[in-house]
């Protein structure tokens, strides 16, 4: 069972794409999407529409990461293939998705996407469809307040 909204949200570490350790507390507001499976359609189109928002979510001052079971070297041929700026984190033994309580499935996650922010989970979206998440989720996360903006 994943966590839900105004759960705390757990400290985590990972390798990054380039095999650098990321540390993230969650004090800012972050995404943190769960997916199953480097370069599989699916996950193509939730990962090239995540970098075309790119932009307007580091302009809201909202971090983006991609979380998958998948190694550092099939995250950095994944970034290579699409063109990710943002962060894919590596997590073969799935202790990032076990401290989300998010499910395996054959040994990958589920589509599980969490907004967070102030140290908790603000917003958790399961059985994700990828086509127009990333919008959906910073639309939500100005709807809600949790981020504005500039003018």
């Amino acid at each position: 069972m994943s966590l839900n909204a105004g759960d705390d949200a757990p400290t985590v570490a990972a390798s990054n794409q380039d095999g650098e350790e990321v540390t993230l507390e969650f004090e800012e507001p972050t995404v943190l999407y769960f997916y199953p499976k480097d370069d599989t359609p699916g996950c193509t189109v939730e990962a090239n529409q995540f970098q075309r928002e790119r932009e307007t979510y580091r302009d809201a001052g909202v971090d983006v990461y991609g979380v998958s079971t998948d190694g550092v070297d099939s995250h950095r041929s994944f970034c290579e293939s699409e063109g990710l700026e943002f962060d894919l984190l590596a997590d073969p033994d799935a202790a990032i998705a076990d401290a989300f309580g998010v499910e395996l499935r054959d040994g990958k996650t589920a589509r599980t996407t969490f907004l967070l922010a102030d140290g908790e989970v603000q917003a958790v979206y399961e059985g994700v469809d990828p086509d127009g998440h990333a919008r959906e989720v910073l639309f939500d996360a100005l709807d809600d307040g949790l981020v504005t903006l500039p003018e």
